[in-house]
């Protein structure tokens, strides 16, 4: 997935620079001589799994080409507090009109796939599919989805347009087998959001592709697994945290999504250390 060939990620950069910068950066050209270099050191100021260094790198070069950046790790690898994550080198002026931006990314994206990495460690011995959600920073959606991917998860439907998901507010106005019947029409996969066992066989009866427990508990998953027997994936949503997940996983499911992983996430600590180059 190269990230920066795709234009909503380069529009949203560009906004976030635009956010920042403004008319310009008046305090480094009121005090930094325009042609004077600099270098700067990115570096993990606290453990976490990297993410988002093309994205930094992306930020300064559209500031100043001349820029040289050296990325040091990769996107995905596990990393120390002290780890130094790359080199930035060139004009100060445009290094230090793109510190903040640049670490804003690399800070977000490194908690998802931090968390990301969290999850997926809870689960790395079930055949289970750890998969992320809709519900992320508005205008953040690629970026955070890949962050999740570079985690060890993977992505579910990256919106509306993409993927069908019968969820209970359709149920609510259309009815579940109505909806699935007119759903069938389109020829795409079906997913079906399930709220107990009787909406389960309704389900399971309609001919639902993926069925989906929302907030079930964990008994009321176990008969659900047993009563779908493999005629359809089973995906568990809501209320999976880092206490229930393993157990969720143990009981034959195929898909647990996780909101948690992009909505609720904390970014990591981040810094740049610079000197005169």
């Amino acid at each position: 997935m190269d990230l920066l060939k795709n234009e909503r990620v380069q529009r949203v950069i560009r906004l976030a620079l635009e956010e920042d910068i403004g008319s310009g950066d008046i305090t480094s050209a009121a005090v930094l001589p325009k042609d004077m270099n600099a270098k700067g050191l990115i570096v993990a100021k606290e453990d976490c799994v990297v993410c988002g260094m093309d994205v930094a790198k992306y930020v300064f070069l559209s500031l100043d080409s001349q820029i040289r950046f050296s990325k040091l790790v990769d996107d995905g690898t596990p990393v120390k507090s002290g780890k130094v994550l790359a080199e930035v080198t060139g004009n100060a002026r445009a290094i230090l009109s793109g510190e903040r931006t640049a670490l804003n990314f690399l800070q977000r994206m490194s908690g998802v796939a931090t968390k990301t990495r969290e999850f997926a460690d809870m689960v790395k011995k079930c055949d289970v599919v750890l998969l992320d959600t809709r519900k992320t920073t508005p205008g953040l959606r690629d970026i955070e989805k890949y962050a999740v991917k570079a985690g060890g998860g993977r992505n579910h439907r990256f919106g509306l347009y993409d993927e069908i998901l019968i969820k209970d507010n359709h149920i609510k106005l259309a009815g579940l087998e109505n909806s699935v019947r007119r759903a069938k029409k389109t020829g795409k996969r079906i997913e079906v959001e399930t709220c107990s066992l009787a909406e389960v066989g309704l389900a399971l009866k309609s001919g639902a592709d993926i069925i989906m427990l929302d907030n079930m508990p964990l008994e009321e998953i176990r008969k659900a697994v047993s009563i779908i027997n493999k005629k359809a994936v089973i995906e568990v949503s809501g209320g999976v945290n880092e206490n229930n997940i393993e157990e969720i996983a143990k009981l034959g499911v195929d898909w647990i999504s996780v909101g948690r992983l992009t909505y609720s996430v904390k970014s990591v600590e981040i810094g740049m250390e610079i000197e005169e180059a």
